[in-house]
C-alpha cells in the first residue's frame, strides 16, 4: 500500500472528534449509490421495453415489406414474381400476404379486424407468431373440412365469444355487386386456432385465414397486396430494402421494420436520454456530498496534514491522499449501486412485479433488461464524477501553509 493510500484509508476508518463529519460521509457514500442504483434501473427498463417491443412487432411483421407504390388491385402473377427474390444477399425468407379490413363476427358480438391470407409454409419462415400456437395447429388452416380455417388473437377470441373449432362469420365491405349496388360479402369460418403473442394490439385485432380464403372473402382474383421478407441482418435492412426496390420495379416500394415503427422507437430514445439526464443530476447532487465530506475532514485534519507537510509530505502526495478519499467514497457507492440495480432488475423482470394494464400500454407488465455494458458505463461515469468532484478539496489540502496552522500549538 503506497503511502497516500494508507494515510487516506486511515483517515476514512478513524474515530472523529465530529461525528457529524461521519454521518456526511455515509451520506454520500448512500447518495452515490442510489443514484448509480436509480439510472441502472431507468436504462434497465428503457432498453426492456424496447427489446420487448421489437420482438413482439417482428414476430408477426416481417422485417422488410414490398408493396405498390399506388393502391391497385393487387400483385398477379405473384408466385413468379415472388422467385426474383430468391437469391438476393442476406434474404433468408420470402413469403406472400395479403391484408383486409374485415368485421369479423361470432356468438357474441363483431368486431373489426385486420385479415391477413397467408400461405403457412411461408409464414413461419418469415415470422414466429403462429409458430406456437396456445389452441390449435396451423395446419388446420388448408385441412380438408367444410369450412375455411381462421386463426384468431387471444383478446379478439374472447370478446367475440369464439372457441376452438367454433364458427365465426368474416364480413367484407368489398362484397358482391348487384342491382341494388355493393352489398358486403359474408364468409363463414371454422376457429382452427388461438395465438397469444403477448402484445395487445395484435391479440386484440389480428386474424390469420389462407390466401385462397382471404381473396374469396374479400371478391378478389388471385393476387396479393404485399410481399414480407425476412433477413439476417436487422441493421442491413435500409440497404436490402433498395436492393429488392431495384428488382422489383418503379411501380413498388420497400418498407423496413424500422421504418414502420419510427415513432415509438424514437420516443423510447427520447425518452432515454431524459431520464439519463434528470437521474445524472441526481448522481451529481450525491456526488456533491463528497465534496462537503472532503472539506469537513480537511478542516478538521488540517493540523495533521500540517504536520506531514513540516516532516517532508510532497504537496501533490497530500493532494492524492484526498482524491483517493473521495475516489474510495465514489467506488463504494457506485460499486453497491450497481449491485443493487442488477438484483433488483432481475427480480423485477423474474416475478414481473410492476404489471401494466395492456389494452393501454400494449405490455402486461414493465420488462428489465440490465445490459452489461451500460452498467460499465454508468459504473464509470460515477467514479470520474467522484474524481471530479475531489479536485477542488484536494487541492485545498495541498495548500494549507504549516505555519499558520502550527503558529500557536
Amino acid at each position: 500500500m503506497s503511502f497516500e493510500s494508507f494515510v487516506g484509508t486511515r483517515y476514512l476508518r478513524a474515530k472523529r472528534k465530529q461525528k457529524f463529519i461521519s454521518v456526511v460521509t455515509l451520506i454520500a457514500i448512500v447518495g452515490v449509490a442510489l443514484g448509480v442504483m436509480a439510472l441502472v434501473v431507468a436504462v434497465a427498463i428503457n432498453a426492456g421495453v424496447q427489446e420487448d417491443l421489437q420482438h413482439h412487432l417482428l414476430s408477426a411483421v416481417s422485417h422488410i415489406n414490398l408493396l405498390e407504390k399506388e393502391r391497385g388491385f393487387g400483385i398477379e402473377n405473384w408466385p413468379t414474381f415472388l422467385s426474383r427474390f430468391e437469391n438476393i444477399n442476406h434474404v433468408v425468407a420470402v413469403a406472400p400476404a395479403l391484408y383486409g379490413e374485415v368485421m369479423i363476427t361470432g356468438p357474441i358480438r363483431g368486431r373489426a379486424s385486420v385479415l391477413k391470407g397467408i400461405d403457412p409454409h411461408f409464414e413461419l419462415q418469415v415470422g414466429t407468431l403462429l409458430s406456437k400456437l396456445t389452441e390449435g395447429s396451423i395446419d388446420d388452416l388448408e385441412s380438408a373440412e367444410e369450412l375455411p380455417g381462421i386463426i384468431l388473437g387471444r383478446k379478439l377470441s374472447e370478446e367475440i365469444g369464439a372457441v376452438l373449432h367454433s364458427t365465426v362469420t368474416v364480413v367484407s365491405p368489398q362484397g358482391d355487386i348487384t342491382p341494388y349496388g355493393v352489398i358486403p360479402g359474408y364468409k363463414r369460418f371454422r376457429v382452427a386456432g388461438i395465438f397469444d403473442s403477448g402484445f395487445y394490439e395484435y391479440n386484440h385485432h389480428w386474424a390469420f385465414a389462407s390466401i385462397l380464403s382471404v381473396q374469396r372473402s374479400l371478391a378478389l382474383a388471385n393476387v396479393i397486396n404485399s410481399i414480407e421478407f425476412k433477413i439476417d441482418d436487422l441493421h442491413l435492412a435500409p440497404e436490402i430494402s433498395r436492393n429488392i426496390e431495384d428488382i422489383a420495379g418503379k411501380n413498388f416500394a420497400a418498407t423496413t421494420w424500422m421504418e414502420r415503427n419510427r415513432d415509438i422507437f424514437n420516443a423510447l430514445e427520447v425518452e432515454k436520454l431524459v431520464t439519463t439526464i434528470t437521474i445524472g443530476l441526481i448522481m451529481l447532487v450525491a456526488a456533491l456530498n463528497i465534496l462537503t465530506s472532503l472539506v469537513m475532514i480537511i478542516m478538521e485534519k488540517s493540523r495533521d496534514i500540517a504536520v506531514l507537510l513540516s516532516m517532508g509530505a510532497q504537496k501533490k502526495q497530500v493532494r492524492k491522499i484526498f482524491m483517493y478519499q473521495g475516489l474510495t467514497i465514489g467506488s463504494i457507492g457506485t460499486g453497491v449501486g450497481l449491485i443493487m440495480g442488477q438484483i433488483l432488475c432481475h427480480v423485477s423482470d423474474t416475478y414481473q412485479l410492476i404489471p401494466l394494464d395492456a389494452e393501454i400500454y400494449g405490455l402486461s407488465y414493465v420488462p428489465f433488461s440490465a445490459n452489461l455494458l451500460d452498467s460499465l458505463f454508468i459504473g464509470s461515469a460515477a467514479i470520474a464524477l467522484s474524481y471530479v468532484t475531489t479536485l477542488y478539496p484536494s487541492g485545498e489540502a495541498a495548500n494549507i501553509t504549516p505555519v499558520e496552522i502550527l503558529r500557536y500549538e
